[in-house]
């Protein structure tokens, strides 16, 4: 036996799971070290598989953020994101179910039995801890999900100050298969610019849109041309209906160019180079049950 102590390399994907709005695109990005998944205070911001990539000195991981997997909601765009959470753990090593401090509702049991029917490695995370006034609650409350459910390990979390992001790591490295890294030290994700610029147009609709038409509107990448160092994009934004059209624009244009310098500003910190954005509203009446547009609009691969 070697009288070095020599750590072999880790590689391995890790899914994020839980109902919606506990938590999983925060916790994704804490664990990355970088805005990449969008993030909003409504449920059901997450509309992809986000993979990002977190690379330390002997183990790289591929964490996997998914939609909430949720109730309710008939629509095609409803069944795709349970589509997408219920697939994640079929290319996953290891599972972090997500819960929200102190609740454990109907949903989180769905989660849980999508993890029972794998044999992977599970960690359950309670994040938002300081949701609880008093910690002494969670005690008989992780009592009683530990009676019923078999996890490797429990951690606590308060994603947004990074509480507990190091023990979580260790345990996941620890979980994780032997192997090589398979993407470059300085690899943030395997998604496109074309993509993420989507994405951070469509996080300004959630975060300033949320109380009017949360889920009513999706976002197309209609041109992205690289002219020398400055990125010239072009988007629609989808709306359902021509009174929806009327709010995503405001008056005398004003909603449309705040979420356009906004997400302009996020793009450009995101691509380390200048972007010329151009934005356009469309109304496509009941989009989100349509599945030849989701098809289109790269909801469905």
């Amino acid at each position: 036996m070697s009288k070095f102590d020599v750590q072999p390399s880790r590689f391995g994907h890790v899914a994020l799971l839980g109902r919606p709005n506990v938590g999983k695109s925060t916790l994704l990005n804490a664990l990355i070290g970088a805005d990449l998944s969008i993030v909003s205070p409504k449920p059901q911001t997450t509309r992809h598989r986000i993979l990002g990539i977190a690379t330390h000195e002997h183990a790289q991981i591929a964490f996997l953020d998914t939609p909430g997997l949720h109730e309710g909601g008939k629509r095609a765009m409803n069944r795709q994101l349970n589509r997408v959470a219920r697939h994640a753990p079929d290319e996953a090593d290891v599972l972090l179910h997500v819960i929200a401090a102190p609740r454990w509702t109907d949903e989180d049991e769905q989660v849980w039995k999508l993890i029972e029917q794998r044999d992977i490695p599970c960690l359950l995370v309670i994040n938002k801890i300081d949701l609880v006034k008093d910690k002494a609650d969670l005690l008989p409350f992780v009592e009683s999900i530990s009676k019923r459910h078999a996890y490797q390990g429990i951690h606590y979390l308060q994603a947004t100050r990074g509480k507990g992001l190091k023990a979580l790591m260790n345990d996941v490295v620890r979980l994780l298969p032997e192997g090589q890294a398979v993407y470059a030290e300085d690899d943030l994700t395997d998604r496109s610019e074309r993509f993420l610029a989507a994405e951070m147009i469509r996080e300004q609709l959630m975060l300033r849109l949320s109380d009017e038409l949360p889920y009513a509107t999706t976002v197309e990448i209609e041109r992205f041309e690289q002219d020398g160092e400055l990125a010239r994009i072009s988007a629609a934004i989808w709306v359902e209906r021509e009174g929806q059209k009327a709010i995503v624009i405001g008056a005398g244009g004003a909603q449309l160019k705040a979420i356009g310098s906004q997400a302009r500003r996020r793009m450009e910190t995101m691509f380390g180079g200048k972007v010329f954005l151009q934005l356009w509203v469309k109304v496509r009446e009941n989009w989100s049950d349509d599945d030849g547009l989701l098809r289109q609009l790269g909801y469905m691969d």
